[in-house]
């Protein structure tokens, strides 16, 4: 990457984040990257997104978990490119993806929390991210 002071865009640190959510509990399933996949390509914040980065998103995740501080690094990177009024955005998002294929890991569960906690989401705003998430993946 270059010496850019923001190496990622808002909507890398997004695609990056959603990754690492499927990425957690290291199952990356169909239903999730899908998931991703219609979100990139359907809402407005990613309006202006290549998603051919994704795949290099991808590999950025996979290349952070590599390392001991690997979460903490990408929450950095993603700190540092995403305005302060995208975190409940990023949020959002990966509890969408967290609950794509119907249940929650316990690897998932500790991902959004500690997520929620670098991002400084309110408990009770995520209480009803969380709520929308699984209303929008309810099955019959």
């Amino acid at each position: 990457m270059s010496n850019d002071p923001n190496p990622i865009s808002p909507q890398d640190a997004l695609v990056a984040l959603m990754i690492a959510t499927s990425v957690s509990d290291e199952n990356i399933r169909t239903s999730e990257l899908v998931t991703i996949e219609r979100i990139v390509n359907h809402l407005p914040v990613f309006a202006e997104y290549d998603p051919d980065h994704i795949r290099a998103m991808a590999n950025l995740v996979f290349d952070l978990f590599e390392e001991e501080d690997g979460l903490d690094a990408l929450f950095g990177l993603a700190d540092d490119a995403l305005p302060e009024r995208l975190h409940e955005t990023l949020y959002a998002l990966c509890c969408d993806v967290a609950a794509a294929d119907g249940r929650l890991t316990d690897q998932e569960l500790r991902m959004l929390q500690e997520m929620r906690h670098y991002f400084q989401i309110p408990r009770l705003n995520a209480a009803a991210i969380e709520r929308g998430a699984r209303a929008r993946h309810m099955t019959v």
